[in-house]
């Protein structure tokens, strides 16, 4: 994740107001990349396409319906797990690397373990709820389908064994993949950042290299009780990398590439290649006019392992995104936007309950049989729901907690504010 998309972030410390102004750098005029922001600036741009990656991810594991049609990964390679963990990678840089600068190594590193046992504990509630709610449906409507669908049929036959294998991260229910992905990538931060520090592109090129061996030696976690994790974490470790190495002035580095209408060019033209390879997943009669040799070196395209196809679809989407979406676009303030910039601004608590809302969708889809309206009427119910409580979580946090949000913000504690940085 979180696919997670990202679920930390927030104010930056209270002493970085006096930063001086090379720190919260602003990309050059008419330049596309990622700006770190000033002071106590929200980059609303990420705050945007993370809330907008929970309400695909949302939308992705319900039942195949008319909204499903509108997620990126019918169109091309990647999906919204990508759009999460570059954020992810991208936020808490920018929040824990300052934290690493001016409080030092260990209270950095003491600050990112706090965030990962916030992560773990939630997920561990959201494992609880999402099982009882799971087992309650199974029962009540005696169906036993839905444990086998879900993933929790080794749960009911030996629980004890499967509660110790769940603390440990190696069994999961479906949908529950990118928490424990995000809490891995956030473990090895501290070590990520240090090395950052001294020499950022230096990180990078060893993330690309772990990435290699990762295909090369088929390196993996596995899973209980058998299989491997459905994100591979030393694979997926090279997104997350590249969005700390961007905060950390990578972005402002490729400026000048971005900029470039070559690079443009090059985005459009792949973006347009991975979409009529994917309409041929959908039209077969279309199938026979991709070359044999060229679907051989292609497939499988895994999403487990991230496909070098799925980043460089990635890549040409946030290239495109950054040049055509400044960061002070006036569209960012419409209040026609403001759900999906609240959704991302709490995305963990977001990503729990859109997890609840899809079993919730799917059963009801599968109770009552219903087509293409109860189909989107459930699509946009969710997203409401989910609008509603991040309106909610916003609401207490400024003016309900307002005294308790005083507090953090002079102490400067970017831990446990959720939002982007």
């Amino acid at each position: 994740m979180t696919s997670v998309a990202d679920q930390i972030s927030g104010p930056p410390l209270a002493a970085e107001a006096g930063v001086v102004a090379r720190d919260g750098l602003l990309a050059q005029a008419g330049a596309p990349a990622i700006a770190r922001p000033v002071a106590a600036e929200r980059e609303l741009r990420l705050d945007l396409f993370r809330g907008l990656a929970l309400w695909l991810i949302f939308i992705d594991h319900l039942p195949q319906n008319l909204l499903t049609w509108l997620t990126i990964r019918n169109y091309g390679f990647s999906d919204a797990t990508e759009i999460f963990i570059f954020i992810s990678g991208y936020t808490a840089s920018f929040v824990y690397g300052r934290a690493m600068r001016d409080a030092g190594f260990i209270v950095a590193t003491a600050r990112i373990l706090r965030r990962v046992w916030q992560i773990y504990v939630a997920h561990v509630f959201l494992f609880t709820i999402f099982l009882a709610e799971i087992s309650y449906v199974a029962t009540s409507f005696e169906n036993p389908l839905y444990t086998e669908e879900m993933g929790i049929l080794d749960f009911l036959k030996e629980p004890d064994v499967t509660i110790v294998q769940a603390l440990l991260l190696r069994f999961r229910p479906v949908n529950m993949d990118v928490l424990p992905l995000y809490i891995v990538l956030m473990l090895f931060l501290p070590l990520i950042l240090w090395l950052m520090r001294r020499s950022a592109d230096l990180t990078l090129g060893l993330s690309v290299l772990l990435y290699a061996a990762t295909w090369e030696f088929d390196l993996y976690l596995s899973a209980y009780p058998n299989g491997f994790w459905a994100f591979n974490p030393f694979a997926w470790q090279l997104l997350f990398v590249f969005g700390a190495w961007c905060a950390q002035g990578g972005a402002q580095r490729m400026s000048r590439i971005l900029a470039s209408p070559i690079t443009l060019w090059i985005c459009f033209a792949y973006l347009l290649f991975s979409f009529l390879v994917t309409l041929t997943w959908y039209v077969p009669q279309l199938s026979h006019f991709m070359p044999r040799r060229l679907e051989q070196w292609m497939y499988p395209i895994s999403k487990t392992d991230l496909d070098v196809l799925r980043f460089a679809h990635f890549l040409a989407l946030a290239a495109i995104t950054v040049r055509f979406l400044p960061k002070d676009w006036p569209g960012l303030k419409s209040p026609w936007l403001r759900p999906l910039i609240l959704c991302g601004q709490h995305s963990l608590e977001i990503f729990c309950l859109g997890v609840f809302l899809a079993f919730a969708g799917h059963f009801v889809l599968a109770e009552l049989s219903g087509g293409t309206g109860l189909h989107f009427i459930i699509s946009i119910s969710g997203i409401l729901i989910m609008s509603a409580a991040a309106w909610l979580f916003s609401w207490y946090k400024h003016s309900a907690d307002k005294s308790g949000s005083k507090a953090k913000a002079t102490g400067g504690n970017a831990d446990l504010a959720g939002g982007g940085a």
